[in-house]
């Protein structure tokens, strides 16, 4: 392997006792972290960087089957007890508003959901069976029930509690405590943990009960919650009258392998790879209970209408000898889908389509990202770290000609990295949930002219779609962001697909990113692990023979040799692992680094004041910040600039100590020192993204604990980021002409 300069590892200090014993684990329950693998995967033990990190912002309901117990979400606190709406409270009721208005939009239009033109064979059966859904004929509210279209834009109401976690469904006000008492009741009877019954409660709703009896399986909709243990929890409640081809069970866990998918990126399936799912379920007949899962309106069939072709001139010279006949054209992918994502993806597509369309096009002076967006609705722009100036600039171009511009970013830290120049800059989080921003207008759209949105590849299809939803009519949109990071936590590549669609003009900055730092990032983006002069150590290679001297040397490098030798201190050095799991994921390394930089007996839930922790309010998202301390209410913490509660009945699915990180929770955010840990047992999780995302955070000085010997320079040569399946490509293929080839 091709190495960095300046590999010789920073100096030792006094030696740390290096950290034998494994990190303790709960004992199993029904509360279990679910499998993060899709349905190609699931049920293999594997702690790779998609499978651990995809939907990584709800943590602890996407880990792999080999991580820890006892992570499902909890609910939110009542809002209608509390005078004032927490950040995330106000947040998730922004949510919820804006899906309602996206079902209210799709609600206005001709006809259900547009899919399945042009669909043949098994496609066209199951399409028939949403025909008799839609017409009537079949019910499709055996597992979510539609909500009542809602007003166009509604004032925001006080938000109901919610069972957070991706994915999320529309979920009911509060229970009343006799709906919980009598959840917990069924849940005894079935030998499942009673301490489940508030969350059951808040998914399925006041009849809860009865629907659990009637329906033990829909203890799949609770996080965490395992095909096994469901089936356990159903055979306890009904004995002999249940088996594996039970439509209850066959639907619902094909719903479930469908949320599992969406924790990997994806908004829909392939059928082939839904019906593999099902058989390593053990479901009898997966065709069967595809078919059954879509007639009850539990699931969405797709297939995308395939370009016609002009059949070639009739050949008249009959002494040729005929040829052989043409072989048919491979049919488009039937593709199946949960109607939140179907819906999302649709609205994202009109929406974007809508800004293009209604863009006055003007002639603005300065850069090519300046003249593109005075054209245009609707600009993608592209870069480095550096690169991300631009979209700033413009905006700053765009106030002085008088308009409303404003920039957004993913990250509070990725707000202040921009300096001085992001004083006026909004986190997206913080603009949909109006706690800043420049306000809604009476028809509830922003009151903005242009919106640039850094960060733009961690947008997921739901976030997009809601934001877009609320731009008005003539908005110049850009989206700015390094394409080659990893993606979104959440459903959806829209960066991506908006690239690849063609369908507006794309920017490239040509500003590269400064020194060695920047040249080996560079250079990992275009497949090359590059060897890189490194006079000021900016970067340092610190080879190890196993994870647990992989561990040893991160606390080193960050308690020590990096605060030392680079002058960067502890609380500005990030830590970036491939998984949660395993020897040198991410809990050995935090309950390592907390031992000797913050020791203590975790007091409050785990945690002690000076703790640093990642904290993720809603799916999708993950602030850092330290604990400050522990009342009745919660802990408190310090984010950035901002002091945050976490409710006690939050701390434990939403709260990890966060002195390391996943690439998928650093993405977005960049700090002073980063130090890269590779152990061996990672080598099948590293990609070329994973490499250039991780190795990216870094601004001054980047360590790299190193491993895996040649798989470094594979995964960069090679390794390519596994492939989501989504939707709106050809959804904005098919509504925009293409502008070039």
């Amino acid at each position: 392997m091709t190495e960095p300069a300046g590999e010789t590892a920073p100096e030792a200090p006094e030696a740390v006792a290096p950290i034998d014993e494994p990190v303790a684990e709960p004992a199993e329950d029904v509360r279990e972290g679910a499998e993060a693998t899709g349905p190609a995967e699931s049920g293999e033990p594997a702690e790779t960087a998609e499978a651990a990190e995809t939907g990584e912002a709800a943590e602890a309901e996407s880990e792999t089957p080999d991580t820890e117990a006892g992570t499902a979400a909890a609910e939110a606190s009542e809002a209608s007890d509390t005078p004032e709406l927490s950040d995330a409270q106000a947040e998730l009721a922004a949510q919820r508003e804006l899906r309602a208005r996206i079902e209210a939009r799709k609600a206005e239009k001709e006809g259900p959901v547009a899919s399945g033109a042009k669909l043949s064979g098994t496609a066209a059966d199951l399409l028939a069976a949403v025909r008799a859904v839609e017409g009537g004929a079949a019910t499709g509210s055996a597992f979510y029930e539609a909500p009542e279209p809602a007003p166009r834009r509604p004032a925001p109401e006080a938000a109901p509690a919610m069972t957070v976690r991706p994915p999320v469904r529309n979920t009911a006000p509060t229970p009343a405590p006799g709906t919980t008492a009598a959840v917990r009741e069924v849940l005894a009877r079935g030998g499942a943990p009673e301490a489940l019954a508030g969350q059951v409660a808040a998914v399925l709703g006041e009849a809860a009960a009865a629907a659990l009896s009637e329906d033990p399986w829909q203890l799949l909709a609770v996080p965490g919650v395992r095909p096994e243990q469901a089936d356990g929890f159903a055979r306890a409640l009904l004995g002999s009258a249940c088996g594996p081809d039970d439509p209850r069970r066959t639907v619902a866990l094909t719903v479930w392998l469908l949320e599992q998918a969406a924790l990997q990126g994806h908004t829909a399936l392939e059928l082939q790879a839904l019906r593999a799912g099902l058989a390593r379920l053990t479901v009898p007949d997966p065709d069967k209970a595809v078919e059954v899962a879509v007639s009850e309106g539990a699931v969405l069939v797709f297939q995308e209408e395939q370009e016609e072709r002009e059949e070639p001139a009739e050949d008249t010279d009959t002494d040729e000898e005929e040829p052989a006949e043409a072989a048919e054209e491979p049919a488009a992918p039937v593709l199946l889908g949960l109607d939140r994502y179907a819906l999302a993806e649709e609205s994202l597509a009109d929406g974007l389509a809508r800004l293009v369309r209604t863009a006055t096009a003007d002639a603005w002076e300065g850069a090519e990202l300046d003249r593109a967006a005075g054209e245009h609705g609707l600009v993608l722009h592209t870069g480095g770290e550096a690169a991300r100036a631009e979209p700033v600039a413009l905006v700053a171009a765009a106030r002085e000609r008088g308009l409303r511009a404003l920039v957004a970013v993913h990250s509070e830290d990725g707000r202040r990295a921009l300096g001085a120049a992001g004083a006026d800059a909004v986190t997206v989080a913080a603009l949909l949930s109006g706690a800043t921003g420049p306000g809604r207008d009476e028809e509830g759209a922003f009151a903005l002219d242009v919106l640039a949105v850094l960060d733009a590849p961690q947008l997921d299809v739901e976030t997009a779609a809601m934001l877009v939803e609320s731009l008005p009519d003539g908005c110049r949109l850009v989206l700015s962001g390094d394409p080659e990071v990893l993606g979104a936590p959440g459903a959806g590549r829209v960066f991506t697909d908006a690239l690849a669609a063609r369908v507006c003009p794309r920017i490239a900055s040509r500003v590269p990113d400064p020194g060695p730092l920047g040249e080996l990032v560079s250079g990992i983006g275009v497949g090359e692990l590059n060897q890189v002069e490194a006079p000021g150590k900016e970067v340092v290679i610190v080879p190890v023979r196993d994870a647990g001297e992989a561990v040893h040397r991160t606390v080193q490098l960050v308690a020590d040799s990096v605060p030392r030798a680079i002058g960067v201190p502890s609380e500005q050095t990030q830590v970036v692992t491939v998984g949660h799991g395993g020897s040198a994921g991410t809990r050995a390394l935090n309950a390592a680094l907390k031992q000797r930089l913050n020791p203590g007996p975790g007091r409050f839930g785990g945690y002690d004041p000076g703790d640093r922790v990642a904290y993720a309010p809603v799916p999708g998202r993950t602030v850092t910040g330290t604990v400050v301390s522990a009342d009745a209410e919660g802990l408190r913490l310090r984010c950035g600039d901002e002091d945050v509660l976490v409710p006690k009945d939050r701390v434990e699915s939403a709260l990890r100590h966060g002195w390391a990180l996943t690439a998928h929770q650093a993405a977005g955010t960049r700090w002073p020192a980063v130090v890269a840990v590779l152990p061996g047992d990672a080598a099948a999780g590293l990609s070329r993204a994973w490499v250039y995302t991780a190795f990216g955070r870094a601004e001054r000085h980047l360590s790299v604990v190193h491993g895996v010997d040649q798989a470094l320079a594979r995964a960069v040569a090679e390794g390519v980021a596994p492939e989501r399946t989504t939707r709106l490509r050809p959804l904005l293929e098919g509504l925009l002409a293409t502008p070039e080839e």
